[in-house]
C-alpha cells in the first residue's frame, strides 16, 4: 500500500501542501465550533426516544419530494422493524411538531395516532415479529442550530441540505432518532426538479425523468445510524475518480458547486494518498463496494454522512477528518455521546497522520504542538463527556477533539507503532462492534490485548481524569554521566500524578541525543551516560506527550533561580548542613535516593538552619526536597563518607 503513496506523492506534492493551515488549527476549530452550534434544545428527544426501544429498526425506505428553491418537504417513510418485546400495542416514532403527519398505514389499513411532544404515538394491533409501517407527512421542517434541514443559495442557485447529528433527524423525517439502533439498510428516493442533482447515501441506482421532475434512487446496504442519513439537492457538477488499492479500486464521487469546480479538481487530489494511507493503517475503506462521496454544502465545516461527507471546502484537514470518520464514527459509532471522542478524537488524530507520512517533517510536529497548546490553554477538563445534555460540551474542540486526539498519540508513544496500529485494526474488525456501536471500554480492551498491559491507570488519568502535568527537571553532569531529578505538578487536583514516559533531548557542542525517562513516581532520579558535554536539555522535543510550561535547569541554574536553601559543604560527610535564605514555617524536608527511596522525612514548624545526620546514610547522590505551603524546591547533595574512600 505504501507504494501508491510514494508514487503519488511525487506527482502532487507541489499542489496539495496547505499554506500554514496546520499552524493555527483554524480548520479544526471551525469544524468543532460549527458542530457545537448546530443544535438547540438537544434534550428534547432524549426521554421520548427511549419509549421506542420496544422495536429494532431494520430498514428505511424514504420517498421525499423536495425543491431546493422551497423550504418544504413531503413524502413517506416506510419503517421495517422487529419487536423486541411481546404484546406491543403502541409504537413510538420521533417526528417534530413542526411537521404534519397525514396518515400511517399498517397492513393496508390506516392507524390511529397522536402527534405531540415531537413524537408519534401509534396504536397498533397484531404486530408480527418482523413488520413495517409507512408514515405519510409534509411541512416546513424545524432546524436545530445550523443544521437538520436547510434551504439556501450559492451564487444565486438554490440548495437544500440536511445535517442531523446528534438529535436533528426527526426535525425533518419520521424515524427512530436513536444513536445505536442502526438500520441494516436504506433506500432513498428523491423527487426533484429535473435540472437539479440529488445526492444521498450509498450508490446511485437510477434516475427517471418525467417532464420537469425526476426521481433519483440511492441505495445503501450497510448498517447506518439515523443521524448519518442525509441528502442534498442543487446544481452540482460531478468530479469522480477511482482510488487504487492492492486488489480493488474505490469510486470517489465529488459533488461540487460549478463555480468551484476548477479549483476543486486540483484540491481533491489530496484525498487519494490520504485514503490510501488510511487503508494501509486501518484496513480497507469500510464501504468500498459502494462509494466514497463528498458533497459541497453551505455550512462552515463538514459532516461525515455515511458514504457521502458534506463539506464546505476542500482543505486537507477537513477532507481527511470526514474521511477518517468512515472508520471511526460510521463503521463503528460511539454507543453514547459520553464516548463521542471515539468519533471526533480519532478523526482529529487521523487528519494529522498524512502530515507525518507524506508531508515535510515540520508539518507533523506543528500539528501536535497546536493540539497540545489547545489542550493546555485551560487547566481542567476530561475527554469523557461529563454533560451529554450540553451540545457545546459534547463537541468541545479542546477536549473531545484535541485532547482526544493527543491521548491517542500519547498512547501510541507508550505502546509503539506496531502494537498501537494492531490494536486499532483489531478494534475495527471486532465482530461484536464492527458496523455497530462501541464504548471506550471496547477500545481499551483491544489496546490491552495487543500490548499485554493493564491500562486502567492510563484511561483513569487521561480519559476520565482532568488536567495534565508540568515537569521540572534539575540536572547536573559529572564526566560522562548526567544525573537528573524529574518532578511533576498537575494542573487539576483530580489527578495527583500522571504516570508517563518523559522524552528529553540532551544537547551540547553540536551533539544531541534523545532519551526517555520512565517516570513512575514524583521526584524520581535518573542517571544516564552521555559522551559529550551537555549544555541544554529540552523536555518533550517532538510533542509526544501532553504537558505545558515544563523546564529543565542545570544544578547551577536551579541554585541561582531558587535560592530557598544552600548545602555547605557539598559533598557532605557526617552531616548535611542546610541553610534557608530566610526563616521558614510549616514545611517538610525529604531526602530521596537515586532509586526513589525515601531515606529521610521530617516536618518542621519553624527553622532556618537544619543539620541532618548522614552517618547512617550510604555514600551516594541524593535529592533534598523542601516543600511548604507556598513553595516546593530541591537540589542534589552528594554524601561521601571518608571511610568509603
Amino acid at each position: 500500500m505504501k507504494k501508491y503513496i510514494c508514487l503519488f506523492f511525487c506527482f502532487v506534492t507541489y499542489v496539495i501542501l496547505p499554506t500554514n493551515s496546520f499552524c493555527q488549527d483554524t480548520e479544526l476549530e471551525a469544524i468543532a465550533k460549527s458542530e457545537s452550534l448546530r443544535f438547540i434544545n438537544p434534550t428534547i428527544f432524549q426521554n421520548a426516544t427511549t419509549k421506542s426501544d420496544n422495536i429494532d429498526v431494520t430498514y428505511y425506505k424514504c420517498y421525499w419530494l423536495v425543491d431546493p428553491s422551497q423550504n418544504f418537504i413531503s413524502g413517506n417513510v416506510q419503517i421495517n422493524f422487529k419487536s423486541v418485546s411481546s404484546n406491543v400495542d403502541t409504537l413510538f416514532v420521533d417526528l417534530s411538531n413542526s411537521l404534519v403527519c397525514d396518515s400511517i398505514i399498517f397492513h393496508q389499513q390506516s392507524l390511529t395516532f397522536l402527534h405531540q411532544n415531537n413524537q408519534l404515538f401509534i396504536l397498533v394491533q397484531s404486530i408480527q415479529t418482523s413488520d413495517s409501517i409507512t408514515i405519510y407527512y409534509h411541512g416546513v421542517p424545524s432546524s436545530s442550530g445550523f443544521g437538520s434541514f436547510k434551504q439556501g443559495t450559492h451564487q444565486g442557485n438554490p440548495i437544500i441540505w440536511t445535517l442531523s447529528q446528534p438529535y436533528g433527524a426527526s426535525d425533518w423525517w419520521p424515524c427512530k432518532n436513536s444513536l445505536n439502533d442502526k438500520a441494516d439498510s436504506i433506500d432513498v428516493f428523491l423527487e426533484i426538479p429535473s435540472d437539479r442533482v440529488a445526492v444521498s447515501n450509498g450508490i446511485l441506482i437510477n434516475q427517471q425523468v418525467n417532464g420537469s421532475s425526476k426521481i433519483v434512487h440511492w441505495k445503501h446496504r450497510f448498517p447506518i445510524a439515523t443521524y448519518l442519513i442525509a441528502f442534498a439537492v442543487t446544481n452540482y457538477s460531478l468530479i469522480e475518480f477511482n482510488v487504487p488499492f492492492d486488489t480493488i479500486n474505490t469510486l470517489v464521487q465529488n459533488f461540487v458547486y460549478p463555480e468551484d469546480s476548477i479549483n476543486a479538481s486540483t484540491q481533491l487530489l489530496d484525498l487519494i494518498p490520504t485514503m490510501q494511507l488510511f487503508d494501509s493503517l486501518f484496513g480497507v475503506y469500510p464501504f468500498s463496494n459502494e462509494k466514497y462521496g463528498q458533497a459541497q454544502f453551505g455550512w462552515g465545516g463538514g459532516m461525515e454522512h455515511q458514504t457521502v461527507s458534506f463539506i464546505n471546502n476542500f482543505g486537507h484537514e477537513l477532507m481527511a477528518h470526514e474521511l477518517a470518520h468512515h472508520w471511526f464514527g460510521d463503521k463503528i459509532t460511539c454507543n453514547t455521546w459520553e464516548d463521542i471522542w471515539l468519533n471526533e478524537g480519532f478523526a482529529t488524530y487521523l487528519s494529522g497522520l498524512p502530515y507525518e507520512y507524506y508531508y515535510p517533517p515540520n508539518y507533523w510536529l506543528q500539528f501536535k504542538k497546536v493540539k497540545i497548546n489547545s489542550v493546555t490553554s485551560l487547566k481542567w477538563g476530561s475527554v469523557k463527556c461529563s454533560d451529554t445534555t450540553s451540545v457545546g460540551r459534547i463537541f468541545n474542540s479542546r477536549l473531545t477533539y484535541n485532547k482526544g486526539a493527543m491521548i491517542l498519540h500519547q498512547l501510541r508513544f507508550i505502546l509503539g507503532d506496531q502494537t498501537f496500529f494492531t490494536a486499532l485494526r483489531n478494534y475495527l474488525n471486532d465482530p461484536s462492534i464492527a458496523f455497530k456501536n462501541a464504548t471506550t471500554s471496547n477500545v481499551k480492551h483491544h489496546f490491552e490485548n495487543a500490548s499485554g498491559l493493564n491500562l486502567d491507570y492510563y484511561f483513569n488519568e487521561w480519559y476520565e481524569g482532568e488536567g495534565y502535568p508540568f515537569y521540572k527537571i534539575i540536572w547536573s553532569q559529572l564526566n560522562n554521566q548526567v544525573t537528573l531529578n524529574c518532578s511533576q505538578t498537575t494542573s487539576d487536583s483530580s489527578i495527583s500524578f500522571f504516570k508517563l514516559p518523559v522524552p528529553i533531548q540532551l544537547l551540547g557542542a553540536n551533539n544531541d541525543t534523545t532519551i526517555i525517562l520512565d517516570n513512575i513516581f514524583n521526584y524520581q532520579n535518573f542517571t544516564v551516560p552521555v559522551s559529550f558535554d551537555v549544555d541544554t536539555i529540552i523536555i518533550n522535543p517532538n510533542a509526544d506527550i501532553i504537558t505545558a510550561n515544563s523546564i529543565a535547569l542545570s544544578q547551577k541554574q536551579e541554585n541561582i533561580s531558587q535560592l530557598y536553601f544552600s548545602i555547605i559543604p557539598n559533598p557532605a560527610t557526617d552531616f548535611i548542613n542546610l541553610s534557608f535564605n530566610q526563616l521558614q514555617n510549616n514545611f517538610e524536608l525529604q531526602l530521596i535516593d537515586m532509586n526513589g527511596k525515601l531515606v529521610f522525612d521530617q516536618k518542621y514548624q519553624e527553622a532556618q538552619f537544619i543539620q541532618i545526620p548522614s552517618s547512617e546514610i550510604s555514600s551516594g547522590v541524593y535529592f533534598i526536597k523542601a516543600s511548604g505551603k507556598d513553595f516546593t524546591t530541591g537540589q542534589f547533595v552528594v554524601v561521601n563518607h571518608a571511610s568509603d574512600n
